[in-house]
């Protein structure tokens, strides 16, 4: 029984620790939004493909997400009904305070339109080189 008493401690501590990064905790709040790929965290959050990915795989560490891989490609989800729940308290404090949280807002506005970017290779002819550009600011 203390085993397992200790585990847990240990397992929201790694959660909050996961959640002591603005970043990490708005990447957790698109997250929550719907499941997303990479390169739409990175294009909403306006973040490098490795700081995206470092990001999305600290939540997962702490035990947050889940990861599907579909070919190349890695789409991150949060799946509230297999979380501890001291995890689901978490997010729903994550949940209440982007709520009126003008950058959670802004962010939730942008996720709308962000596009994966494995839906655009499946849409383009296999012999031809796909070529993802970004505005110039990144």
């Amino acid at each position: 029984m203390q085993l397992m008493a200790r585990r847990s401690m240990d397992e929201l501590v790694r959660a909050a620790r996961s959640l002591s990064d603005p970043t990490r905790v708005r990447v957790l709040h698109l997250l929550i939004q719907r499941e997303c790929c990479v390169c739409e965290v990175m294009d909403v959050l306006e973040i490098s493909q490795v700081n995206a990915s470092r990001y999305c795989s600290s939540l997962k560490d702490a035990g947050f997400l889940r990861v599907r891989k579909e070919g190349r490609w890695k789409h991150y989800s949060v799946e509230l009904e297999r979380l501890a729940p001291p995890l689901r308290s978490l997010i729903e404090a994550v949940t209440r305070a982007a709520a009126s949280d003008v950058v959670a807002l802004d962010d939730r506005r942008r996720l709308k339109s962000a596009r994966r970017h494995s839906n655009l290779s499946e849409n383009q002819p296999s012999s031809q080189p796909q070529i993802l550009m970004r505005d110039a600011n990144y």
